[in-house]
Order: structure tokens, then C-alpha cells, then sequence
């Protein structure tokens, strides 16, 4: 092997009539002409594509190939230098300088279509809209269809897996922006039903630190956020329901232990809330403390919170009362004044385990003192779904109370025990929370189930 532009190869079997093994062969040629066969100059072009053709009529040698790159090769063929054993000839030349083929070029002879002759015509050069190796060798490409079939009906209704929805398509912020909006209703339309009659709603459990408070501000905020006329009673002397709904509640303000103990009416008790329409508040001050002592010599001490409501002028959609954490006169009285109880269970056990007393005390009231008296409503809340025991406790309470248990479950959210210390609910501190969603979804719920089972309620 020589480098001066030709080789000799002695494993190279050339067939009879053709150059003896001293004539180079320059590296130029792709081909050994055949016999007396005429050699036919292209036209002047790219020298990078000029090759020397046979002339029009002349036969093919069998180990040469003209075919497009782009056709289908069969197997048995071999490259234009491959020997009789299928190894390049000189294979060196061929890394030294490859061609780039490509598909979108047409072949060097086209078949007319009078004849079998071969036509030689001059190859083209690339062009930028051809197809790449990889569409052609039908390797997936980020531009293109799964195995670059451009034609093929069902690569064109190919979608990739990249693709995005249309849910996964709007990024988190406008999802929550949407919950936002949709939360805070400023249209002021009404899109919770309105019930037929008041919905005076006890929210008791004897239990502390289950969320009474919580949820009873923020289901009267969602349902007056949406067209419902809701009144809220503070009746616990720690007065977080009123902090909750940013409505004053310090010492001399009139509070609901005028209505019970000096027979104040209502009406000149309730606060409007502000910021929040169709909402007021009956605030709760420390002198409800003293309020169950005072209360054993009063005549009627377990109705004079029903009488104070029955006697309010206006018309309210639902009044929420807010009871204390004991069973004492304050939650006596909310329990006679309602005609629905409202129990918000945490699912924890010591909540499960106070909750048999809870329910045997309200069968007392309703056998005494108020028979139209019933448990409407459980409500689900702090729950974990990390924690087993949150599970076997959601379990446990809808295997007894079957469907007064809300779909909507209230879990651990810490802007839910953020928003009180901005006097405000999470329906308005972050209308786009877990929570504030959660117990939007609770209000909707008690909503549809109060128009769909109306209940015989005060007027």
C-alpha cells in the first residue's frame, strides 16, 4: 500500500478483462470499467459529487450499485468497493472520506417509462428541507412523529408522551388563582342554595382542640361569600370566634351575656362583619364566664338563647353557634335553640373516645327539651393522610354515622392556624389553600344536603 494516490490490494479477485494488479487504481474511482465500455463525462458540478458514469445504453457491472441511499438495499448486497468477500476494499479510504447521504436526493437513474434503459442524470445537493439520516433510518426525532413515518396516517394522530394535558398544562399559581377566584365569588352571585327556612346549626363537641371554632367561622364565611345570609353566636367565653371574624369583643362591648342574662335582643348585639357581606356576629366577651353561675337561678335558664333568636327581627339563612369545649348551660342552651347539630370530630382517638358522651347528651336534650333536635352533620378534620390512625378513624366514624359524615375531609394546613392571628378566616387570608378549598368544598356540600332535606327550622 502506497500513498500516492493508488492502491494495490492482492486479496482483490478482478474478473477477466479487467486491469492487471500493476495498473493503479486511483482513489478517485469508485468503479473498474468494464472491457472497451466508453466513459461518459457529467456536466461540470460540485467535484465533491462528480463521479465518471457509463455511458447511456452500457451495461452495469454486477458488483456496482447505483442505487438512491435512500431506497431499501437488499441483503445480499454489498458496498460499490466490496470484494468477493464482502470486506471493503479499502476501507481506510472510506473513514478517511466519508459521504453524508441523503434521503431526499433523488436517484442517479431513473427508469422512463418507455423502457428499461437507464437514464443518468446529475445528483443534487442537500438542501435544508431534506430529510435527515435519522427520519429516514426511522430513529425518533423531538420535531417528528415515532419512527420519522411522516406519511403514515397513524404517525400523523401520534401524540408524545411530553405532550401535556389540558390540566397539566396550566401551571400551579393560575390552578390556585382559579380556586381563588372561584372562593371568593366577587361577583357576589348566589351559588350555594339558599335554604327554605333558617338553619340554626349547633357546633358542639365536648372535646377541646377539634376545630369548633375554626370551622364554624370559616363554613359561615364560605356560605356568606356566596349569597347566604349567615349569623354567627359566639357562646364560648375564650371569644375565638369573634377574633376569627375580626370583630371587637373586650371588655363593655355588648355581648351575648346581655342577651342571656339581662334579656338584650339580638339585634342590638350583632356586629356586621367587615369586609365580609351578609355576615354578622354575635361577639363574645370574658363575662360570659360567670354566665352559667348566674343562670341556675334564671327562669327558663336552658331556652333564653332559643327565645333570643326566635325574637331577632331580621331574616337569617343559617345561624352557627360556636359552643364551649364542656356540656355545661352555654352548650345546653345552644343545643335547645338548634335544630341541627353540627359535630367536628379530629381524627385522633381521644376525639372518637368523648364522642359517645357527646351523643348521649344530645339524645337527653332531644327526650326533655327540644325534640326536633338531630346530629345533621360530622365533619372530618386535622386529618393526616400520612397516619394510619387517621384512616381507621375516618373509617370507624362513617361505618357508624354512615352519610352524616361530609365528603370533605379538613386536613392539617397551617394557614388555617395562621389566618386568626390576622383576624381574618382562610377563605380570605389564602383563598387558594388546601384548607380554605377544603372547607369550601364542606359549605357546598351542607348547603346542597339543607336544600335537597329541608328540616322544619325557626322562621
Amino acid at each position: 500500500m502506497h500513498d500516492d494516490g493508488s492502491y494495490d490490494d492482492p486479496r482483490v479477485r478482478r474478473p477477466e478483462g479487467t486491469p492487471s494488479a500493476a495498473d493503479p487504481v486511483s482513489r478517485e474511482t469508485d468503479r473498474w470499467p468494464t472491457g472497451d465500455q466508453p466513459i461518459v463525462q457529467q456536466p461540470d458540478c460540485d467535484p465533491a459529487v462528480r463521479r465518471d458514469v457509463p455511458a447511456v445504453g452500457a451495461a452495469r457491472p454486477p458488483s456496482e450499485s447505483y442505487e438512491s441511499p435512500a431506497a431499501p438495499s437488499t441483503p445480499d448486497a454489498r458496498p460499490v468497493n466490496a470484494g468477493t468477500d464482502g470486506r471493503p476494499v479499502n476501507a481506510a479510504a472510506d473513514r478517511a472520506a466519508p459521504v453524508r447521504r441523503n434521503a431526499g436526493a433523488p436517484s442517479r437513474f431513473e427508469t422512463p417509462p418507455t423502457g428499461n434503459v437507464p437514464t443518468a442524470v446529475v445528483p443534487q445537493q442537500p438542501h435544508p428541507g431534506a430529510v435527515s439520516d435519522s427520519a429516514s433510518a426511522g430513529v425518533d426525532t423531538p420535531g417528528s412523529p415515532a419512527g420519522g413515518m411522516a406519511g403514515d396516517p397513524a404517525a400523523a394522530a401520534y401524540v408524545s408522551r411530553e405532550t401535556p394535558t389540558r390540566e397539566e398544562d396550566d401551571p400551579p399559581l393560575a390552578m390556585e388563582a382559579m380556586r381563588a377566584v372561584q372562593i371568593l365569588n366577587p361577583s357576589g352571585e348566589v351559588t350555594m342554595p339558599r335554604p327554605e327556612r333558617t338553619r340554626v346549626m349547633c357546633v358542639a363537641n365536648q372535646k377541646g382542640g377539634v376545630g369548633k371554632t375554626t370551622t364554624t367561622v370559616n363554613l359561615a364565611v364560605a356560605l356568606a361569600l356566596h349569597g347566604n345570609r349567615v349569623l354567627v353566636v359566639d357562646l364560648d367565653p375564650q371569644g375565638n370566634a369573634s377574633t376569627g371574624l375580626n370583630v371587637p369583643h373586650h371588655t363593655g362591648v355588648p355581648d351575648v351575656y346581655d342577651c342571656l342574662i339581662n334579656s338584650e335582643p339580638l339585634e342590638d348585639v350583632a356586629q356586621e362583619v367587615e369586609g365580609i357581606p351578609n355576615l354578622w356576629c354575635v361577639p363574645a366577651t370574658i363575662d360570659l364566664a360567670g354566665a352559667e353561675i348566674e343562670l341556675v337561678s334564671v327562669v327558663a335558664r336552658e331556652s333564653r338563647l332559643a327565645r333570643a333568636i326566635a325574637a331577632y327581627p331580621g331574616h337569617f339563612d343559617y345561624v352557627f353557634i360556636d359552643c364551649p369545649p364542656s356540656l355545661g348551660l352555654l352548650t345546653v342552651n345552644a343545643l335547645v335553640a338548634a335544630q341541627e347539630v353540627l359535630i367536628p370530630i379530629q381524627c385522633e382517638y381521644y376525639a372518637l373516645e368523648g364522642l359517645n358522651q357527646l351523643i348521649n347528651n344530645i339524645n337527653l336534650v332531644r327526650q326533655h327539651l327540644n325534640p326536633k333536635l338531630e346530629v345533621s352533620t360530622i365533619l372530618l378534620t386535622m386529618y393526616d393522610r400520612r397516619t394510619r390512625l387517621a384512616d381507621a378513624v375516618e373509617q370507624d366514624v362513617r361505618n357508624h354515622f354512615g352519610d352524616k359524615v361530609l365528603e370533605a375531609v379538613i386536613p392539617r394546613n397551617v394557614r388555617v392556624s395562621e389566618a386568626p392571628s390576622y383576624g381574618q378566616s382562610v377563605m380570605t387570608y389564602d383563598p387558594g389553600s388546601r384548607g380554605a378549598t377544603s372547607y369550601f368544598e364542606a359549605a357546598q356540600e351542607i348547603a346542597e344536603r339543607g336544600a335537597r332535606e329541608p328540616v322544619s327550622r325557626n322562621a
